[in-house]
């Protein structure tokens, strides 16, 4: 997918803070090339199965997308059992709202903002990229006398996302449930348990079931990252109606909604772009996803 040679930017970098609840400070981590703009931006969102990590998480996307030109607001919101769900939702849903309202400030066009996330953040990214005007996601105000601005945006970009988060806590249950169980399955079911409560909630926040009850959505074209090497992330689920996994099943349903959506693989360890960004496929990853950003959010808009 890679546009060719791009004109690289040097960028500045420092932390922000862009919410507060009661005493609680939340920063952001700011990326924002040196030029007159307007930039595109991308908000970022990340993960670590919506109980753990911080804004620093990504910093190989988040140096990549700022080198090319992009403005880059990376956000900490809450999380884990003191902020369940719609908690992540409504604190990303302000924040992209808050960005817009501060275009100027960022060298930005209100219009020109896309959402990134990976594992945890891709699930929501692409939930509030679907539901950018539902009530419960758009519960926070802007301060008094900001612009009348809404948190859509003009692309998604996810990383291996958990874009099915019953069907992974009942794949983790089911592991749990072996002689032998990986690792992984307890403490994924803990992160679901303390950030979900129910598997009702699961179930209503959920981008794949979204899709497959034909609730009516936005979809701005999106992109999927996704190593071969991730059964934590990519699976088949066995209560769903097809063969595929869970990387495929979505890209169709997202495609037969009406979107457009990217799926690509790459051979490579889990959490590629993350853990091991020096990797030949992260650097292709890496360009890759720069490429969709650029195409989706021209530079000037």
């Amino acid at each position: 997918m890679s546009g060719g040679p791009r004109k690289t930017f040097e960028f500045d970098m420092q932390d922000i803070e862009y919410l507060r609840h009661g005493d609680d400070a939340f920063l952001a981590r700011w990326f924002q090339p040196r030029g007159e703009g307007p930039f595109p931006a991308i908000i970022e969102v990340h993960g670590g199965a919506w109980t753990n990590y911080d804004r620093t998480r990504g910093k190989s996307l988040h140096e990549a997308l700022a080198r090319s030109g992009v403005v880059v607001l990376s956000l900490d919101f809450r999380q884990g059992k003191s902020g369940p769900f719609p908690c992540s939702s409504a604190d990303i849903n302000y924040g992209i709202r808050w960005l817009k309202a501060n275009a100027a400030r960022f060298r930005i066009r209100p219009d020109c903002v896309g959402i990134s996330g990976n594992s945890s953040g891709g699930q929501l990214v692409m939930l509030g990229a679907m539901k950018p005007h539902y009530p419960r996601f758009t519960s926070i105000a802007l301060p008094p006398g900001a612009p009348a601005v809404d948190a859509t945006v003009r692309c998604v970009v996810m990383l291996w996302p958990v874009i099915n988060p019953l069907g992974r806590y009942r794949m983790a249950k089911r592991e749990l449930a072996k002689p032998n169980p990986q690792d992984f399955a307890a403490r994924l079911i803990k992160s679901h348990d303390d950030y979900w409560r129910t598997e009702e909630t699961q179930r209503e926040a959920n981008p794949m079931l979204i899709l497959e009850r034909g609730e009516k959505v936005l979809l701005p074209p999106a992109i999927w990252i996704q190593s071969s090497r991730d059964e934590v992330h990519n699976y088949h689920d066995p209560e769903s109606n097809t063969t595929e996994n869970e990387a495929e099943r979505f890209a169709g349903n997202y495609r037969r909604a009406g979107g457009e959506m990217v799926l690509e693989y790459f051979d490579a360890p889990s959490l590629f772009t993350t853990v091991h960004p020096t990797l030949p496929e992260s650097i292709a990853a890496l360009d890759d996803i720069v490429a969709f950003v650029h195409k989706h959010i021209p530079m000037g808009g």
